[in-house]
C-alpha cells in the first residue's frame, strides 16, 4: 500500500469499493494494525476503531439501530454521527477521516499501529 499523503502524521490507505460499504452494515478492514470499522450513515462513510471504549470489545458483532453502534457485550450505544457515548459516561470513539477518489473509499489512520488500549479484545465464542 502507498503512502499518499499525511493528514496530522496519519497515512491514508484505500479499504474498500464505495459500493460495498451499505448503510447499517458494518465491514471491517485492517489497516496498519488498526481495526477500522466503516458503514454507511446518512449518505456519509463512517470509520471508526472497532473497540467499545468502555469494554473492548468488537462494534462490529453488535447492532447498528437509529444511527447508533450498540456493543455486544453491554450494550453502550455510540452515535454514527460524532462517535459520542449516547446515555453513559464512556469515551467517544477514536473516528478516522474518510475520502472516496474514484468509487475507492480511503481511510486515514495513524502511522504507528495501535496500542493494546486500542486494539479490540476477541471475546470467546
Amino acid at each position: 500500500m502507498t503512502e499518499q499523503d499525511r493528514v496530522e502524521d496519519q497515512v491514508w490507505h484505500q479499504v474498500a469499493t464505495e459500493d460495498a460499504i451499505a448503510e447499517g452494515q458494518a465491514t471491517v478492514h485492517a489497516v496498519n494494525g488498526w481495526q477500522v470499522l466503516l458503514t454507511r450513515f446518512e449518505d456519509d462513510i463512517v470509520a471508526v476503531n472497532d473497540r467499545c471504549t468502555h469494554a473492548a470489545a468488537r462494534l462490529s458483532t453488535g447492532r447498528i439501530r437509529r444511527g447508533a453502534l450498540m456493543c455486544p457485550l453491554h450494550g453502550a450505544r455510540f452515535d454514527l454521527a460524532d462517535g459520542r457515548c449516547i446515555g453513559g459516561a464512556y469515551p467517544t470513539l477514536r473516528r478516522f477521516p474518510v475520502r472516496v477518489a474514484n468509487g475507492v473509499v480511503e481511510v486515514a489512520v495513524p502511522a504507528t499501529p495501535p496500542g493494546m488500549d486500542e486494539t479490540p479484545v476477541e471475546l470467546p465464542g
